[in-house]
């Protein structure tokens, strides 16, 4: 049987707004959209989408560890990126992260996010192989 865990990362919004910051159910994880904001509420890297996600890719990976994955389990990326200029800063990071991993990987442009300082939404999907 599998059980379904959520994977809390503490945020405030995920009561309120009613998320986990992941879901694993069996050898599937799925990890929220995830933004460069840091455990006060700040936005890291305001005007700098390769350090947004470079903070961006490392919440993930925790995400990932406390559902008993790695980066190496991802599947598929899904990038929103408020201007698609930055497309190569972004893409270059994520290369650093996933280089020889390859996931299925999309990237769009989208009007806005949640605050106007972030440039950058992440979220994964990843399935554990024994």
């Amino acid at each position: 049987m599998n059980k379904r865990i959520n994977i809390s990362s503490q945020a405030k919004w995920e009561d309120i707004v009613g998320y986990s910051r992941a879901i694993r159910i069996g050898n599937i994880i799925e990890v929220a959209g995830t933004t460069a904001v840091d455990e006060n509420g700040q936005v890291v890297g305001p005007g700098d989408p390769a350090e947004q996600t470079r903070f961006i890719l490392s919440k993930i990976e925790k995400a990932l560890t406390a559902a008993g994955a790695s980066l190496k389990d991802v599947v598929r990326t899904r990038m929103f990126v408020t201007n698609i200029s930055d497309w190569e800063a972004i893409g270059r990071v994520h290369g650093l992260y996933f280089k020889d991993i390859k996931p299925a990987a999309t990237m769009v442009e989208v009007k806005s996010l949640i605050s106007p300082e972030l440039s950058v939404k992440i979220e994964v999907s990843a399935i554990i192989i024994d």
